[in-house]
């Protein structure tokens, strides 16, 4: 008889020391960042907003690093205060929107009735339309700057945090330690405060946190549209748009934006990844 064959099947899984020194690895560097961004003005080697015809369109050396731009303004002057106006945007926008979705969605998925059918309602009308599109749309109508295109990305962005935190809502809800709380006589605002937003702030962080790339893209997106931030405020977007009629003869001009927002956006989406990783619940178990 012939011998059976034993295959062996390498089963994977996450292991928890590589995800946390990943975690603090990418917290690392986005405190790096946001150091960057609170200190630029104060990094910064020139003023970003001084021009000097005279030393226009200048490629990189050792005078100005990154270059000037068609003003003579100094490029990496110009990319610190504008990854400040760019992140500060983002990061203002992202809290905007997780607090007040979670907070709608919280309400729907606790109280239900005629407030959970009618923002649930809202939501739906909103998802009906292209994100970035609509936010065009309001940005426009809002007549642009930078706060007003916050302002058209988070009408379009909360349904997604309040359809998160309902489902979450909804199944916290319906366990036995909420209905043991519920005879022990805790209010409303206890059970929320004590059990539901605990239970339910991991998800709602951690797709915050992936969202700060894409909300920065798309912050930067409309400001090249000309529907963000407007001259001669320095914003990464706009400066991109203002240079793109130069890619192919001062191609620094466009590069270094662009090679800023990239940097920038990586590292948000590597912490998310990270975070996410770390509080699966399921880290460290075999898959």
């Amino acid at each position: 008889m012939k011998k059976e064959k034993t295959i062996t099947v390498r089963r994977q899984k996450i292991q928890p020391d590589r995800t946390k020194k990943r975690l603090c690895f990418f917290l690392f560097l986005t405190a790096l960042l946001l150091l960057t961004v609170v200190f630029a003005e104060q990094i910064c080697p020139y003023d970003p907003n001084a021009q000097d015809t005279g030393a226009a369109l200048l490629p990189p050396g050792a005078g100005h690093l990154a270059g000037t731009d068609r003003f003579g303004r100094d490029m990496l002057s110009r990319i610190l205060v504008g990854l400040k106006t760019s992140v500060t945007s983002t990061l203002i926008l992202v809290v905007v929107v997780t607090v007040t979705g979670s907070i709608l969605g919280l309400i729907c998925g606790y109280f239900g009735g005629i407030a959970d059918t009618v923002i649930m309602r809202i939501s739906d009308i909103c998802l009906a339309f292209p994100g970035l599109v609509f936010a065009m749309a309001i940005a426009a109508l809002l007549n642009g700057g930078i706060s007003n295109a916050v302002l058209a990305l988070a009408l379009i962005s909360w349904p997604k945090y309040a359809r998160i935190a309902r489902s979450q809502t909804l199944t916290v809800k319906n366990t036995n330690y909420m209905a043991a709380s519920q005879l022990a006589g805790c209010t409303a605002a206890q059970m929320i405060w004590r059990h539901i937003l605990p239970n339910i702030a991991g998800p709602i962080l951690v797709t915050s946190m992936l969202d700060i790339g894409t909300m920065m893209m798309e912050l930067a997106g409309l400001s090249f549209l000309g529907l963000g931030a407007q001259p001669p405020t320095a914003e990464l977007g706009n400066m991109m748009s203002g240079g793109r009629s130069m890619l192919q003869t001062y191609p620094w001009v466009v590069i270094g934006p662009g090679f800023a927002i990239f940097t920038a956006v990586v590292i948000f989406n590597l912490l998310g990844d990270a975070m996410r990783d770390y509080l699966d619940p399921h880290n460290g178990r075999k898959q």
